[in-house]
């Protein structure tokens, strides 16, 4: 299957393949983006690659995923963006269960500190080199990611201290 990609698109997929090459998994395109898959050890590398050398100054968004497999669990996706051209661009990481670890890129984009916080939150997805990575929604002694398939629909009763929802008839 080849691609049609724009002129941008084109020189960032000929760039990443060959500056990255050792790193680029796949490269597809679905409901009118294009996905590239890099090496998780690599995200930050091409990170800056993508910022400084085609112009994706725009972290949209970090997403986390659970992808409920035996290899390569959670998924990070980075959906960046080229102010001049509109283009988008997803970046997708796969991360182990056992140990969910992957390369902060807020010294790209200061802006994905948030992101990463909640996509540690959710998913237990840690951040190496992030400059404050602790809960975001939940507290800090939760011990449950809640956006992982396993986690109970109803929560875990008694994980969490609720407030009280009786009335006070005084």
């Amino acid at each position: 299957m080849s691609l049609e990609l724009n002129e941008t698109l084109q020189a960032v997929v000929d760039g990443l393949s060959n500056n990255y090459s050792d790193s680029l998994i796949e490269v597809y395109q679905s409901c009118d983006h294009t996905y590239i898959r890099v090496e998780a050890n690599s995200i930050l590398n091409v990170c800056k690659y993508l910022k400084e050398e085609h112009h994706f100054i725009f972290l949209c968004d970090i997403i986390g995923t659970d992808r409920y497999t035996s290899d390569e669990r959670f998924e990070v996706i980075y959906n960046l963006m080229n102010l001049r051209t509109q283009d988008r661009l997803m970046v997708k990481i796969r991360l182990e269960e056992k140990n969910p670890v992957a390369q902060s890129v807020t010294s790209v984009w200061t802006s994905a500190g948030w992101m990463e916080r909640e996509a540690y939150d959710m998913y237990g997805v840690r951040f190496e080199g992030h400059p404050d990575l602790r809960r975001i929604y939940l507290p800090e002694d939760f011990e449950y990611f809640p956006l992982r398939k396993e986690f109970p629909l109803l929560g875990i009763p008694g994980s969490i201290e609720l407030p009280n929802t009786t009335p006070d008839t005084e």
